[in-house]
């Protein structure tokens, strides 16, 4: 049985971060470890007067023991980092235990903005992330601030465009990238990978949904995640966290009850069957 450890914050309400990545790689047959950076209320979109609560000072300690239990992961997979010092601490956490697969969602980012708090800083961090990882998940933002480039919404780019965003990020590091939320038509969203090894671009696309939802981001890592860890091809891979991803959002279109996140939980069994 494969065993990973995902780094990343426990928000206790609201469907995102460990409280989806968890479930979600242990339905997948993936036996899965936490290290969490930190601790909210409720994530941040949507939410007023949420409380936080850094866990740097835990990190370490935790990594201590492990390795005192010689304790062995298959991957790491990170998302949201609650300050750029993380970043540094998660290099030395891959030194130490020499995962296969470092893979990181450099969760900082989206529609042409940082996220609430964040500055240049953690983009300095993400991009040192980033260069030491096997395989990289930026959505467009999070790779036009790492490229240090002027963001491009759907309709202001092409294929060539994404291509070249894939080879660059590429050249600083990481084997394989894989660019979320690429639109061409305005009909379909997915992703493409790019391999640099190969040479080779893969992509998937599904029917785009004009809703917002938070959350999508994370569930979509983590089934990729998962799906890599279990060896399946780069294109079985994004089939799977796409075709889920959709699935969890048209389960939760018209429920707005269900604004903070979507109904992953429900579309469990259908994920177990696409394996």
């Amino acid at each position: 049985m494969k065993r990973v450890v995902t780094i990343q914050d426990i928000s206790c309400f609201g469907k995102c971060s460990i409280t989806v990545a968890l479930p979600i790689i242990s339905a997948m047959g993936v036996e899965c470890a936490i290290i969490p950076t930190a601790v909210l209320s409720t994530h941040t979109a949507g939410f007023k007067g949420y409380t936080f609560r850094d866990l740097s000072e835990d990190i370490d300690s935790i990594a201590n023991h492990w390795k005192d239990e010689s304790l062995k992961f298959n991957g790491v997979y990170t998302g949201y980092l609650a300050s750029p010092t993380q970043a540094k601490q998660i290099e030395e956490f891959t030194e130490s235990f020499k995962p296969d697969m470092l893979f990181v969602d450099p969760v900082m980012a989206d529609n042409g903005k940082l996220y609430p708090g964040f500055t240049e800083e953690i983009v300095d961090a993400m991009r040192n992330l980033c260069k030491k990882a096997n395989v990289i998940v930026p959505n467009i933002t999070e790779a036009c601030f790492i490229l240090g480039e002027e963001y491009k919404t759907a309709g202001e780019y092409d294929k060539t465009y994404v291509e070249s965003i894939l080879k660059r990020l590429s050249a600083l590091g990481p084997e394989t990238v894989i660019l979320t939320g690429v639109m061409y038509d305005g009909a379909n969203m997915g992703a493409v990978a790019y391999n640099k090894t190969t040479g080779e671009f893969t992509e998937y696309y599904s029917e785009y949904l004009p809703m917002q939802c938070h959350g999508t981001g994370d569930i979509f890592s983590s089934s990729l995640f998962g799906a890599i860890t279990l060896g399946k091809t780069m294109y079985d891979s994004l089939k799977i966290a796409v075709d889920y991803t959709v699935e969890c959002m048209k389960r939760t279109i018209g429920d707005k009850d269900h604004w903070y996140g979507v109904k992953f939980e429900e579309c469990i069994p259908n994920l177990v069957k696409m394996l």
